[in-house]
C-alpha cells in the first residue's frame, strides 16, 4: 500500500500562507490582497496632454500605468520621442528614475532639458540600445540590483533595436526574420511581474508602417500596423498611436511658412482600463517652444461635450459658471482668457465634471 499523506488541519492564515510561498519562490509572488494589491495601478505618470490623460481611464484623470507596459507607437514625425520626453520629465517630478535606451542616436541631453526633463540630477541613465537582449538584460538587472527604486525604463525604439542575430548575420533580412518577436515572447513575461513588485514602468516607443496586406479590405480597417509581433500587443496595458491629421492643418506653421510643429490625432488602441477606441488631438510643438500644446486643446474637449455649461453660436463660444455671470468670446482670445483666474477655475472644473465625474461609477 502506499504511503498515506498526513494533512494538515484548520484554518489558512493567508499572510503566513504568502509569506511561505514567497520564502520558496525566492520572490514576491504570493500576496494577501487585503494588505497589498500588485495587480491595481498605484500610480500614473502624466503624458503632457490633459485631454489623453482624461482618456485613458474613465473616472480619473490619469497618464501611463506605473507597473506597466505601454506601447506608444507613431507614424515619422508624429512627435513620439517629443512625448517621451515630456513622459520622463513628469515621472522624475514623482521621484522616479529614468533609464533611456536610445537605438536612433537621435537623442541630446538639450532636447531633453528642453522638455523639462533633467539629464544632470541624478535621476538619469542614458544607454545607446546596441541591441534587444542589451536592453531587456539592463532592465532585468537594474530590477534585480536595486528593486526598491522605481524607474521608468523608455526604450526609443523598439523597431530600430537590432538583435544580436541582425548584427552577426549579413543584409539579408530573411536571414533573422521574427527573430525579435520570439525574443519578446520570452522576454516580456519573464519582466511583468518584476514592473509591478518594483513599481517601475516599461514605455515602448515604436513606428507605425503602412499596413501592405494581401487583404485590401483588411488594409482599409486597418491602415496602419506595429512592429514588433504580438508579445507586445499582448503584454501592453495600454497602447497609444499617434497619427497626422489628413488635412493642411496638420502642421504647425509660423508667420514665415516654417513648419514648426505638427497637429497630432491620439487613438488609444488598447487599453486594459476600459477607454480602448477612444481619440484626442492636440499640437506638438518643436520650434522655439518645445513640446504639447496641452491648454490650447482644452477648447476641443468642451466643443465635444455634451453639457449646458457651454454653447457655441457661430465664432462664439459661452461658458456659464455655476455661480457668476457668462463668459463670452472668441477662439482666438482662448489662451488669454485662461490667464484670468475665475475663467480657468471655472474651464478646470467642467473639464473635470464632463471628462471625470461622468465616467465614475
Amino acid at each position: 500500500m502506499g504511503e498515506v499523506l498526513k494533512m494538515k488541519t484548520g484554518k489558512i492564515n493567508v499572510a503566513d500562507l504568502a509569506k511561505k510561498i514567497n520564502k520558496k519562490m525566492g520572490m514576491e509572488v504570493a500576496h494577501d490582497l487585503s494588505q497589498s494589491d500588485p495587480v491595481s495601478v498605484k500610480d500614473w505618470i502624466p503624458t503632457g496632454s490633459k485631454w489623453l490623460d482624461l482618456i485613458l481611464s474613465p473616472g480619473r484623470e490619469a497618464g501611463i500605468p506605473v507597473g506597466k507596459i505601454t506601447e506608444l507607437a507613431g507614424l515619422s514625425g508624429s512627435g513620439k520621442s517629443f512625448m517621451a520626453a515630456q513622459i520622463a520629465a513628469n515621472a522624475q517630478k514623482k521621484g522616479m528614475f529614468v533609464v533611456y535606451f536610445d537605438a536612433e542616436s537621435a537623442i541630446d541631453p538639450e532636447f531633453l532639458e528642453s522638455a523639462g526633463c533633467s539629464t544632470t540630477g541624478g535621476q538619469f541613465l542614458y544607454q545607446q540600445a546596441t541591441s534587444v537582449e542589451n536592453v531587456l538584460n539592463t532592465m532585468e538587472y537594474i530590477m534585480n540590483e536595486y528593486g526598491e527604486a522605481r524607474v521608468l525604463f523608455i526604450w526609443d525604439s523598439v523597431a530600430a533595436t537590432p538583435s544580436e542575430k541582425d548584427l552577426e548575420g549579413d543584409f539579408n533580412p530573411q536571414s533573422s526574420m521574427a527573430v525579435k518577436p520570439r525574443i519578446f515572447s520570452k522576454a516580456f513575461p519573464k519582466l511583468t511581474i518584476p514592473l509591478a513588485n518594483t513599481e517601475s514602468t516599461l514605455l515602448l516607443i515604436n513606428q507605425l508602417k503602412t499596413n501592405i496586406s494581401s487583404n485590401p479590405m483588411m488594409a482599409l480597417v486597418e491602415p496602419f500596423i506595429a512592429p514588433g509581433g504580438k508579445a507586445i500587443e499582448y503584454f501592453s496595458s495600454l497602447r497609444i498611436w499617434l497619427t497626422k491629421r489628413k488635412s493642411k492643418k496638420s502642421f504647425a506653421i509660423d508667420e514665415d511658412g516654417t513648419r514648426i510643429g505638427s497637429h497630432v490625432r491620439c487613438f488609444v488602441k488598447k487599453s486594459r482600463f476600459g477607454s480602448e477606441g477612444r481619440d484626442c488631438e492636440f499640437k506638438i510643438m518643436w520650434g522655439s517652444e518645445i513640446g504639447i500644446q496641452d491648454e490650447e486643446s482644452w477648447l476641443e474637449i468642451l466643443k465635444r461635450a455634451t453639457t449646458p455649461n457651454f454653447s457655441v453660436s457661430g465664432a462664439w463660444y459661452t461658458l456659464t459658471p455655476k455661480e457668476g455671470k457668462p463668459f463670452k468670446f472668441q477662439s482666438k482670445q482662448w489662451i488669454e482668457k485662461l490667464k484670468d483666474e475665475a475663467f480657468r477655475n471655472t474651464v478646470v472644473s467642467l473639464l473635470n465634471e464632463v471628462m471625470v465625474e461622468k465616467y465614475k461609477s
